[in-house]
């Protein structure tokens, strides 16, 4: 199947190489050279990177102005895989741009091509990854900080030495850096609360200025304080929207409906101007390329950078986060407190038979009250009269539906999410 679809690939984007890399799962080698195989039938070269995260494929592909494909299942179980695949320069390629056709032509049989084969040639992007990360956020001259990094058996194990550890002024405290991809220790997706008793444990133990956990493919940076308390990634979002506009004044932000009602605001109060979108990474990427936005955040972590390719990397997120840190004489907790402005439940998911079912019922259970608002550009996201409000969508990847509160306090918080999840969950 992979050189089926690697065939189809290099037939639909064309080029003249593909680059390719992989995380450190036990299928993603052999899966990755079959791809190689495919795109080679096509008379495409490869260019093998090997073991990277997902943002040193987008690396690869912007800096080298090639279409790109990482196999991995980013934060899902150790028996999942998959491809992430982009176009020259990390543009995305999404139902409409490519990847229906891709389906059709693996399922149906890529036509054989007619000439030479293509060359699969190894190349290291590790180093050149990280200079140009460090070109973008210049640690050199902050003050020193402990770090905990929880790579969670994942790709941040590969990445975070060569970004973070030469010549900076921080002291890295490793958990889990070892490659395995049956995650031993415990699963690569610290949106889940659960897998972020390590870290914040590490941090308090430790006297730790701030901890970071990465996902499985490192895409993603979840942020602990000096408490050990998580940092919600919408108020990363603000912290690194304020740094980017101040760097660019009137900039546009990009940030999906699920992320606090705080990010909009202190955009505006910053000058900025705010764009609303749908969640997922080709939506956040076809919205920046259209309104030239600086950068996009999302609240499940992903954030996005025009001097990246307008790819999503939790590692330059990070970067930024540990520069204001050090630029500052206060806690983080100090820090993030005025970018947290309301109270929210996080990601709640339910796993339902009749998911559209569900949906239909609370929509119906919410629609007629006064002053409440219903929209669905994506899934259904309901404002009640008092500010509050939550948004219900399927998973894209898994049979759940997702549920987002927020509200002005937890108290309320918990009420709404508790009336939602009863019709949810009925």
């Amino acid at each position: 199947m992979a050189r089926a679809i690697g065939a189809a690939f290099a037939r639909v984007v064309g080029g003249p190489a593909v680059v390719v890399a992989h995380d450190m799962r036990p299928s993603s080698p052999e899966l990755a050279a079959a791809f190689a195989e495919g795109v080679t039938s096509q008379g495409i070269d490869v260019v093998s990177a090997g073991l990277g995260s997902t943002d040193l494929l987008y690396y690869g592909s912007g800096h080298l102005g090639l279409p790109g494909a990482m196999f991995t299942a980013s934060h899902n179980p150790a028996q999942y895989n998959g491809i992430k695949m982009c176009r020259a320069g990390a543009a995305p390629i999404s139902g409409d741009t490519g990847l229906e056709e891709i389906r059709r032509l693996a399922e149906e049989g890529v036509p054989a091509h007619d000439g030479p084969a293509g060359t699969v040639t190894e190349q290291d992007l590790l180093p050149g990854y990280a200079a140009y990360l460090r070109e973008l956020v210049d640690l050199s001259g902050i003050r020193p900080l402990k770090v905990v990094v929880d790579a969670g058996n994942g790709m941040g194990g590969h990445t975070v030495p060569a970004v973070l550890q030469k010549g900076l002024p921080l002291e890295v405290v490793p958990l889990y850096f070892e490659l395995d991809g049956t995650f031993p220790n415990h699963p690569a997706n610290p949106l889940d609360p659960d897998n972020l008793v390590d870290l914040q444990a590490k941090v308090r133990e430790t006297g730790a200025d701030i901890g970071l956990a990465f996902d499985g493919d490192a895409d993603r940076c979840f942020v602990i304080d000096e408490r050990g308390e998580a940092v919600p990634p919408s108020a990363i979002t603000a912290l690194v929207a304020v740094q980017e506009l101040a760097r660019e004044p009137g900039g546009t932000v990009i940030h999906n409906l699920i992320t606090s009602q705080a990010v909009p605001e202190i955009v505006r109060e910053h000058g900025g101007k705010p764009v609303r979108t749908r969640v997922g990474h080709s939506f956040i990427k076809a919205t920046m390329a259209e309104t030239g936005a600086v950068f996009g955040g999302e609240h499940s972590a992903h954030y996005y950078f025009r001097d990246f390719w307008r790819a999503d990397t939790g590692m330059l997120a990070a970067m930024h986060v540990l520069r204001v840190l050090g630029t500052d004489e206060r806690t983080l907790s100090q820090i993030t407190e005025e970018y947290s402005r309301y109270a929210s439940s996080g990601e709640i998911n339910s796993e339902v038979a009749d998911a559209p079912g569900r949906m239909a019922a609370v929509r119906e259970s919410f629609a007629g009250r006064d002053g409440a608002t219903v929209e669905e550009l994506d899934g259904l996201t309901v404002t009640l009269s008092d500010g509050s409000w939550f948004n219900l969508r399927a998973s894209n990847t898994e049979p759940l539906l997702r549920l987002n509160v927020e509200a002005a306090d937890d108290d309320a918080v918990a009420s709404l999410r508790d009336e939602v999840l009863a019709i949810v969950r009925a």
